[in-house]
């Protein structure tokens, strides 16, 4: 269901902004209105990362008023694979400032405010205050609890994505959303007992075409709740699995408004749940003692750019990717000890491995703690 237009719009936009935007004046349902309205808009993004740098692009694009871009960061090398607002020569200089950068290069007309200051309990009240909306492009759950705490407080819609590896999730919170819509919040879809900290995309790693993707729905989910156009994903994720190509939504819920009146007892009592067994880990010593006394072999899920610095001897190289694709690749006859470099990918292939029957562990830590 659309929402009424977040944004009240400017008088009249400037000649050489109207004719920038042409594209968007004749889009069905949007026209010079809406355009107005996006020249209205402030918009604070925590992150200039990989989901802020598309997002900053596309909105700065887009023609907002005002772009509060919040990061204490400055450009590393690795971060080019994937965060696009950043150039070669970026290195080593605060992110915020390729924000402002770019977006001058884009439109003249957008302001952009750079923050670069890390969002903590402390500040996150007085940095996103005066914002419209919020996009959320940090990179630790930590640091998005704030942020969303922050926004519940100042009621203002909170544009959520989140991205890792091959996979994503996108939607938007709200806790003080218009007349007839549901309150939604961070603790609905990530209960903060249940949230726990996701490895970082320096463990896992994380597609970076992925976070252009996501970046760019982050923005178009702000455009749509500015202008009043089209449907936002309030009470709505969004589910992105880039290696099948497949992208669907589920329903999104208050948990105080999902509470129902308990049902009825059945006759008897319901069976408990059986949590699956956890994988075994071992340390370094462990897994040597099992190679030697029990045949295990030693499985190394690591990239080749990885293992070419070193392995463990006589371990079998086979990076995750092609594992999970094909896990009959593996032969082996005793148990597995798989290896990566910090013990989070081992995970997964393990996993596979006790799927398919065989005694799977993982050496704990990693490399990193054995080293």
């Amino acid at each position: 269901m659309p929402l009424p237009p977040l944004v009240a719009p400017v008088a009249a936009l400037p000649a050489d902004e109207r004719e920038r935007t042409q594209r968007h004046a004749v889009l069905r349902g949007f026209g010079e209105e809406s355009q107005r309205r996006l020249a209205a808009a402030h918009v604070a993004i925590v992150g200039a990362g990989g989901l802020g740098s598309p997002a900053v692009l596309a909105l700065a694009a887009a023609g907002v008023g005002i772009l509060t871009v919040i990061d204490d960061d400055a450009v590393d090398l690795p971060n080019l694979q994937r965060q696009v607002l950043h150039r070669l020569a970026d290195v080593g200089a605060p992110k915020v400032d390729s924000a402002v950068r770019a977006a001058a290069e884009l439109s003249p007309h957008t302001v952009v405010r750079a923050v670069r200051e890390r969002l903590y309990a402390g500040n996150a009240d007085a940095l996103l205050s005066g914002a419209d909306l919020v996009i959320d492009g940090s990179d630790t759950f930590a640091t998005r609890a704030v942020v969303a705490a922050a926004c519940e407080r100042l009621g203002v819609p909170l544009v959520w994505g989140v991205v890792q590896e091959f996979h994503a999730q996108v939607t938007v919170f709200w806790s003080r959303p218009p007349a007839g819509r549901e309150p939604v919040v961070l603790a609905d879809l990530h209960p903060p007992d249940q949230a726990g900290e996701a490895p970082s995309c320096a463990a896992v790693g994380v597609l970076g075409a992925l976070t252009m993707q996501v970046g760019s729905l982050l923005a178009a989910e702000a455009v749509k709740l500015i202008t009043g156009v089209g449907e936002p994903l309030l009470g709505r994720v969004l589910l992105i699995d880039a290696l099948q190509g497949r992208t669907t939504d589920v329903p999104l819920h208050s948990a105080s408004a999902a509470a129902s009146p308990a049902a009825p007892t059945p006759a008897g009592p319901a069976p408990a749940p059986v949590a699956p067994e956890p994988i075994p880990h071992v340390t370094a010593a462990e897994m040597l003692a099992a190679q030697a006394d029990e045949a295990a072999t030693l499985l190394d899920v690591r990239e080749p750019w990885e293992t070419d610095a070193g392995i463990v001897r006589d371990s079998v190289l086979i990076p995750l990717g092609t594992f999970l694709a094909d896990p009959s690749a593996l032969e082996a006859d005793g148990p597995v000890v798989v290896i990566c470099a910090h013990g989070i990918r081992a995970l997964q292939a393990a996993e596979t491995l006790r799927a398919r029957g065989v005694d799977a562990r993982v050496l704990a830590g990693g490399l990193a703690a054995w080293s």
